[in-house]
């Protein structure tokens, strides 16, 4: 891959990738801001890459994928849990625009520090942040429109769904699947699986 254009058109092919305003999103938030020098040539490449403390980048193909299932949209309240390099968190804050929020949650206290570096490369301003992760899962006494987690866990943490607002969806990797789970108006979770996939763990 020489460019995000011909990036975007290859997860466009194969069907990754379909709302404009995601694609939007890939195109101005570009990942060549969130890899590191050193795998400079792979930029475009669809595949994880390092980013240290044994963390990487996603596969751009996965994270459109995960952002579709997600429907994110404009003046939604959005937590991103595993925001590692800032990238899921800035096409998140690109994506819900300036009526929204974004939230990214990260352990590793180096990747906190980088994350935030590299959202400040673009405008987002308070709305969307990155902070380092505390002991509960997410935001406990909080709730969102949206919650994406990018790393996996063993089980289906259902302590997220307290966290979601009445029509909110969550997405997640459990084990070696994608779950993409529903609230209803009345509180009854629906869930969809996408097997096939690897992350790294969920630590909390």
């Amino acid at each position: 891959m020489k460019d995000i254009e011909t990036l975007i058109d290859s997860m466009i092919l194969n069907d990754a990738l379909r709302t404009p305003r995601i694609m939007e999103a890939f195109k101005e938030v570009d990942r060549k801001y969130f890899v590191p020098e050193s795998f400079g040539e792979y930029i475009y490449v669809d595949a994880p890459l390092p980013i240290g403390e044994d963390q990487t980048i996603s596969q751009p193909s996965t994270v459109s994928f995960m952002l579709e299932l997600l429907e994110p949209g404009e003046g939604d309240k959005i937590l991103d849990i595993g925001s590692g390099s800032g990238w899921t968190t800035a096409l998140l804050c690109h994506i819900v625009g300036e009526t929204g929020s974004v939230e990214g949650l990260e352990r590793k206290e180096v990747l906190v520090e980088k994350g935030r570096e590299n959202l400040a490369k673009f405008k987002f301003g308070p709305r969307c942040s990155i902070d380092k992760a505390g002991e509960a899962l997410g935001r406990p006494g909080e709730t969102f429109d949206r919650i994406l987690v990018s790393a996996s866990s063993d089980e289906i943490p259902e302590v997220l769904f307290e966290q979601l607002k009445p029509g909110g969806i969550l997405v997640i990797p459990v084990r070696n699947s994608i779950f993409r789970f529903r609230k209803s108006s009345d509180g009854r979770i629906t869930k969809e699986e996408y097997p096939g996939f690897r992350f790294v763990p969920l630590i909390y």
